[in-house]
């Protein structure tokens, strides 16, 4: 009998709502024999928790568990010493899967191709076994409709930022732009608001926790305590640009 050929596919599980998973992530991890995911030592880890109950009985998990997260600086040598060698880890262990045949589901929370872990195994293995990636909600798409407000309108530019960038360049960038999304937040939310201030937007900025998740929180930054940083969550500020004027007459 001829040997089956392998492959990784990777399903994009959207901002957090198993609801909101795509009818076609939702097929391939129901019937997956490996199903792998990313998650902190120790931890379920936020990708296993939305699948929760959707596995096939007898699915092999395969827990990829970081060797750091936030224990030391991101920009030091040994972190990116230390996640380099966990990817191409990784990428071996899911090279001889599909070598041997298997089919193997990674999950990745929102969507693979925006800022998710999985597109450092993509580079690993798109030359080497086939690869396919599944489309999933972005996780800011999710909490921007949580705030049940528009985030852009007519001409409004959209700049999306991470937390870690130096407070000078987020003013800048926050200075220059309608509508902002600001991720990786948590041991940077103070950085993050205190940019808000000097840019004059943060009257206007809504921290969200935990978007189209349990747990849900919506809330004013500049009403949540200073001390408050909440890992899973993201800073928004809504564009206000042109639009027709309701109400007007002809």
């Amino acid at each position: 009998m001829a040997q089956t050929q392998g492959r990784i596919i990777c399903a994009g599980l959207g901002p957090g709502d198993p609801d909101l998973i795509s009818v076609r992530s939702d097929r391939v991890i129901r019937s997956g024999r490996h199903i792998a995911y990313f998650r902190k030592a120790g931890r379920q880890g936020q990708a296993r928790r939305i699948v929760e109950g959707m596995l096939a009985p007898g699915a092999v998990e395969h827990a990829m568990e970081y060797p750091v997260t936030t224990e030391i600086p991101f920009d030091s040598p040994d972190y990116n010493r230390a996640l380099a060698e966990f990817y191409d880890d990784w990428a071996a262990r899911l090279h001889r899967l599909v070598a041997a045949g298997e089919e193997v589901v990674v999950l990745c929370e929102g969507d693979p191709f925006f800022y998710g872990s999985f597109m450092h195994l993509y580079v690993r293995l798109k030359d080497l076994v086939p690869v396919e990636v599944i489309p999933g909600i972005p996780g800011m798409v999710g909490c921007w409709n949580a705030t049940g407000v528009p985030i852009t309108w007519g001409d409004d530019i959209l700049t999306v930022l991470m937390g870690t960038l130096p407070e000078a360049e987020l003013v800048r960038h926050m200075a220059g732009s309608e509508a902002l999304a600001i991720m990786k937040t948590g041991r940077n939310l103070p950085r993050v608001r205190r940019a808000l201030a000097a840019a004059g937007r943060l009257q206007d900025a809504w921290l969200i926790e935990r978007g189209t998740m349990p747990g849900q929180r919506v809330a004013k930054l500049a009403d949540v305590d200073a001390e408050d940083c909440p890992y899973f969550a993201i800073v928004l500020v809504h564009g206000h640009g042109r639009r027709p004027v309701v109400g007007a007459e002809e």
